[in-house]
């Protein structure tokens, strides 16, 4: 399948891609993703190794919209948060004391 990322035309196919990502360790996941195989891989990660480009020469959607054409699944991870106060801590808190206002 031809395609264009960061202005530039690649032929990918699937079995190429499966095959330049063989034995890549996937980064940590934080937001859109790839899946290859039974691993998923940041997007910009699968870009810069299939393309062999920079990851800040190219977006993240040339790369999600390629994939997704080849065949592979992709989605978006939301970014960890903080832990959300549960009542046993804000009990707990409440036991402590709160501080002062100001």
């Amino acid at each position: 399948m031809r395609c264009v990322i960061a202005r530039f035309p690649f032929e990918l196919t699937k079995s190429g891609v499966l095959e330049a990502m063989k034995g890549v360790v996937p980064e940590p996941v934080s937001g859109p993703f790839v899946t290859i195989g039974r691993r998923n891989y940041p997007a910009k990660q699968v870009g810069a190794v299939v393309t062999r480009q920079d990851r800040r020469d190219f977006g993240v959607d040339e790369v999600l919209r390629a994939m997704t054409r080849l065949g592979f699944t992709c989605g978006t991870r939301p970014a960890a948060s903080a832990p959300a106060v549960t009542d046993e801590v804000r009990r707990a808190s409440d036991r402590l004391g709160a501080p002062p206002a100001a």
